[in-house]
């Protein structure tokens, strides 16, 4: 099993940013992948950012050039910065984890942008 607790949200007018973490535990040995999804209400849950262990990074358009995900191995800790946030980017956020066939879920982290 791997625990996944996700921090970092919040409130952000727009234009500003966060960084939000995401801190792997339990069986975290094999993980090959770590990512972030976000869902509003009423929408489906949607992709955000992946990462493959060795470092390839995959985003979504909407994010592309505004969101960064990367990783700390030796924290077992996943992050996505994100600059330049808009009221559209308004979300709950939950951090990813697949090990082997399995894909894990955090908890899920508010992000609220507006003025």
């Amino acid at each position: 099993q791997v625990q996944l607790v996700e921090s970092g949200g919040g409130l952000v007018q727009p234009g500003g940013s966060l960084r939000l973490s995401c801190a792997a535990s339990g069986s975290i040995n094999a993980i090959i992948q770590m990512g972030w999804y976000r869902q509003t209400p009423g929408k489906q849950r949607e992709f955000v950012a992946t990462q493959s262990s060795g470092g390839p990074t995959t985003y979504a358009n909407s994010v592309k050039g505004r969101f960064t995900i990367s990783r700390d191995d030796a924290k077992n800790t996943a992050y996505l910065q994100m600059n330049s946030l808009q009221p559209e980017d308004t979300a709950v956020y939950y951090c990813t984890a697949q090990r082997l066939a399995k894909v894990y879920w955090g908890q899920g982290t508010q992000v609220t942008v507006s003025s």
